[in-house]
């Protein structure tokens, strides 16, 4: 079990103060509550730097072997939750360097050298944030080749397609969920190019001028892994911006997941009833038995505006800070931490959701024969013959009007009464006033014909197959 935190050392930098503060200061202004989720990343940056620090001849090398000792006993103690956190070192940083002074002395106060907490902070979240983000595109990518082998089970699956909600056209469910998968690429790509960002060097900017001692910037980047290194010091310790834009992102896929979820609940329901989501998936009622709940996207419908509030909340945080660090940067870490940890969870439930839902093909089917989903068919097939589609457009409206009235489909008028409405209606017009017909006739790049559905899909399957080999040989790279 954890050690309880306590306050009873002095602070490091209590030599400029002669009142020491109050413990309820003490508690309203740590950060080592949250921020030890920072730990290992910390020392990952404390060992880099230390070594450049030996290279380039300000620590020794003993120095450089009892830092890298201590830390060893640091990292292990922090893995198996017997580190000792202390409320009056504050925040994440001055914890593991206290503890490693006292494991090895004047070689631990020596660690801090040349960097400051600014630009030491500012690379821990980076570390953080780029590891996390990786292990987020692996989990979108299992989630969009679920999506899309879901799809392509169902590629000429007939069900109706919405506008307002009401039934506007034909179309197939793999079709359907191949809009998804569009939305998740898109996300992918947002993420891999926020990385980008991300994977910028801010240590070596100190408090935010930069350092007197020679140290080498480049040959930390490297042992980092880090692409590039921050060009002004100023600028490297204050900037939230790579938070922020991740915050957007997850926003983003937030909401392509709040859609899916709120239809995924619209189809369950005894309305629809075009779906089953898997047991593992739902909960019952406490009073009504019969019930059968889809807690699982109704929830991730709400935590998108969880996630979407955290942004807001980075955004009016950085809104008018002057540079360059100033404290109000604390309160980054708890809704980045936050919104990694939701768009995780949410990515990996939905990955093992979409894999057992059952289809009503049926019902799909019939509900795409009401609400006269083929009107726009026959109003094409009279552009077709010659008419200007407004005229065509009347026609067809006063004929559905008809069969509302009648209490049937388009395709249940008889020749002779479609002919009322114009003689050039042969009966020919009974081909794109199936579904089947109607769907088969919209066969470009990107509709809804069935065959090109399944050229869509083996597109988007083979693309997964090809970012998921890239992202293995990057993982393994580093």
């Amino acid at each position: 079990m954890q050690k309880k935190i306590n306050s009873a050392k002095g602070k490091t930098w209590s030599g400029r103060f002669s009142v020491p503060t109050t413990e309820l200061v003490k508690t309203y202004t740590a950060s080592v509550f949250f921020d030890k989720k920072l730990a290992l990343f910390d020392i990952q940056g404390s060992l880099a730097h230390a070594q450049m620090l030996s290279e380039v001849g300000v620590l020794s090398q003993k120095d450089l072997k009892d830092i890298k000792s201590g830390m060893a006993k640091i990292k292990k103690e922090i893995e198996t939750n017997e580190f000792n956190w202390s409320l009056d070192s504050e925040d994440v940083h001055l914890n593991i360097e206290r503890k490693l002074t006292d494991l090895i002395g004047d070689a631990g106060k020596r660690l801090h050298t040349g960097r400051s907490r600014n630009d030491q902070v500012a690379t821990d979240i980076r570390l953080y944030l780029r590891h996390e983000l990786d292990n987020i595109q692996l989990y979108l990518l299992e989630l969009l080749s679920s999506c899309a082998t879901f799809a392509a089970e169902h590629f000429d699956t007939v069900m109706p397609g919405f506008t307002h909600l009401q039934v506007a056209q034909p179309i197939t469910l793999g079709h359907h969920l191949h809009a998804y998968c569009e939305m998740f690429e898109r996300d992918l790509e947002r993420f891999e190019d926020c990385r980008k960002r991300i994977n910028r060097l801010p240590l070596g900017s100190a408090a935010l001028a930069g350092t007197s001692y020679p140290l080498n910037r480049q040959r930390v980047m490297e042992l980092l892994g880090f692409e590039d290194i921050s060009r002004n010091s100023l600028d490297a310790v204050s900037d939230r911006d790579f938070a922020i834009e991740f915050c957007s992102c997850a926003s983003i896929l937030m909401i392509h997941l709040s859609r899916l979820s709120e239809e995924l609940i619209l189809w369950m329901s005894p309305r629809f009833n075009f779906i089953e989501i898997g047991d593992a998936f739902c909960t019952g009622s406490s009073i009504m038995p019969q019930k059968k709940n889809p807690d699982v996207p109704e929830l991730a419908r709400g935590k998108s505006g969880r996630v979407i509030g955290h942004l807001m909340g980075l955004l009016t945080l950085m809104k008018a800070q002057p540079l360059a660090y100033n404290k109000d940067n604390q309160e980054d870490k708890e809704p980045l931490f936050d919104t990694v940890e939701t768009v995780s969870q949410t990515l990996q439930v939905f990955r093992d959701m979409l894999a057992d839902i059952k289809v009503n093909k049926a019902n799909m089917e019939q509900a795409a024969k009401e609400g006269f989903a083929t009107a726009t068919d026959l109003a094409d097939y009279l552009v077709k013959k010659g008419i200007p589609f407004r005229d065509a457009h009347e026609i067809v409206a006063k004929a559905v009007l008809n069969a509302e009235k009648r209490g049937v489909d388009l395709d249940g008028l008889s020749l002779d009464e479609l002919k009322v409405y114009s003689t050039l209606i042969n009966k020919d017009v009974y081909e794109v006033l199936t579904l089947k017909g109607s769907l088969h006739s919209r066969d470009l790049p990107g509709a809804t014909a069935p065959k090109q559905v399944k050229k869509a899909l083996n597109q988007t399957l083979s693309r997964i197959k090809k970012r998921l080999g890239q992202f293995q040989a990057r993982a393994s790279s580093t």
